[in-house]
Parts: C-alpha cells; sequence; structure tokens
C-alpha cells in the first residue's frame, strides 16, 4: 500500500557527471573527436529539464571544471566529489548536501544522460513518488535505473550499477509504471539509445552538438 504524503513535498535531485575524458565512450565511434561536447550537452539538458519542474532543485556532484561552470550558470548547486569513492558514495555525499539546502525536501538520483528529459513527464514520476517512502524508474532496456527517489533521508540507499533495477527493487523500493514517461527512461549510452533519443526529442543543447555529427546512423 502507499504511504500517505502531501502532494506539495518539493524535490532535491542529485545529478553525477564524470569527468568528460572517460564519459560516454561507446559512443566514440559516432561522436569522434566530439564525445565529450555530447556528453556535457546531455549531461547540460538532463539538468536543465529538472530545473524547469516547479519546486525542484539540482545538486551536481562533480570534479569536472567545464561541468561545475556550465551547471552553477543553470542554476544548480555543484559540489566536487570528496568521497571519489565510485557512483553510489557519490550519491550519498550529494544527498547530504541537498538535504542541507532544503530540509523538508525529497531527495533523489536522476541519471545524468537523459538528454530527452521532457519536464512534465519528469514531474509525472515526483508526483507519483510522493506516494511511497522509496521508488525508483527503471531504464528503458528494464535493467538499469534512471531515477531513484526517497522522501525521507534514511530511505535513499542507492544501489547503482550492474541490474540496478533488481537490487532496488530488493531493497523495498516501489518500481513506478507510469506509462507516458518515455523521456525518463531513456538514457543514452549507445548509437541506438541515441537514435531513440532522437526521436523523443532532443534537448536543444544535445541536438546542436548531434547535428554536427555529420549525419551518420546508428547500427541497428
Amino acid at each position: 500500500m502507499p504511504d500517505t504524503a502531501s502532494d506539495e513535498v518539493g524535490w532535491m535531485l542529485v545529478v553525477p557527471v564524470k569527468r568528460l575524458a572517460v564519459a560516454k565512450t561507446r559512443l566514440r565511434r559516432v561522436a569522434g573527436a566530439r564525445r565529450e561536447d555530447l556528453a556535457l550537452a546531455f549531461a547540460c539538458d538532463t539538468v536543465a529539464a529538472a530545473l524547469a519542474v516547479p519546486r525542484v532543485g539540482v545538486v551536481v556532484v562533480t570534479d569536472e571544471p567545464v561541468v561545475r561552470d556550465e551547471m552553477t550558470a543553470l542554476g544548480a548547486l555543484v559540489i566536487e566529489d570528496s568521497p571519489a569513492a565510485g557512483l553510489n558514495p557519490a550519491l550519498l555525499y550529494g544527498a547530504a548536501a541537498a538535504r542541507s539546502a532544503r530540509p523538508a525536501a525529497g531527495v533523489g538520483a536522476l541519471a545524468a544522460d537523459l538528454p530527452a528529459l521532457k519536464p512534465a513527464e519528469l514531474a509525472s514520476v515526483l508526483a507519483e513518488a510522493n506516494r511511497h517512502r522509496c521508488s525508483f524508474v527503471c531504464d528503458a532496456e528494464g535493467i538499469g535505473t534512471t531515477v531513484l527517489l526517497a522522501r525521507e533521508p534514511a530511505d535513499f540507499q542507492p544501489r547503482f550499477g550492474r541490474r540496478s533495477r533488481a537490487a532496488h527493487r530488493a531493497n523495498g523500493c516501489v518500481e513506478l509504471t507510469l506509462a507516458d514517461i518515455p523521456s525518463v527512461r531513456r538514457d543514452v549510452d549507445t548509437e541506438v539509445d541515441l537514435h531513440d533519443a532522437q526521436r523523443l526529442g532532443l534537448g536543444p543543447l544535445s541536438l546542436a552538438v548531434a547535428g554536427s555529427l555529420g549525419g551518420q546512423s546508428p547500427q541497428t
């Protein structure tokens, strides 16, 4: 049974962004010398879409100077990845900063590679998440996780990595199965993923970079 909670709960979303030199390496063939630009565009479009949702703030955890500058300009709170111990410790560190900035808000993790993310779809996810202590959205492949949400700090226990959908379900989180949120599920790691994101409609920065890649088609 879902928990009872106010629909007015705000959210702070933690977005981890890795060093661009090691980001999106599986897009090297299609992106070539613009791979880092594409990774940066993905992250910026993701954060911009999240910040367009009412009562949502974003904490970006990164050690990349250009990411810090771009995200600060967008209005995100940017912190260094002081734990430097991998994705889940970075998310927990970001969650602590989020709680400090907005103690009454729920806390979530949001993947940095959702370049087609639509604010209205994310808003629907957050509204549904208000009904549960901990919840998540699985990726388009049905294996990973793109969003993890918890109303209370103790319930924010990220288990990202291989087969994170199963890990989050095993940890007691409710899987949100809303029908019309394809952009929330569409993270981009491969050329085929990018093609699908283009079909959904890329954010402006990702569209500009993708449009400069010489019209290469992803292989299926």
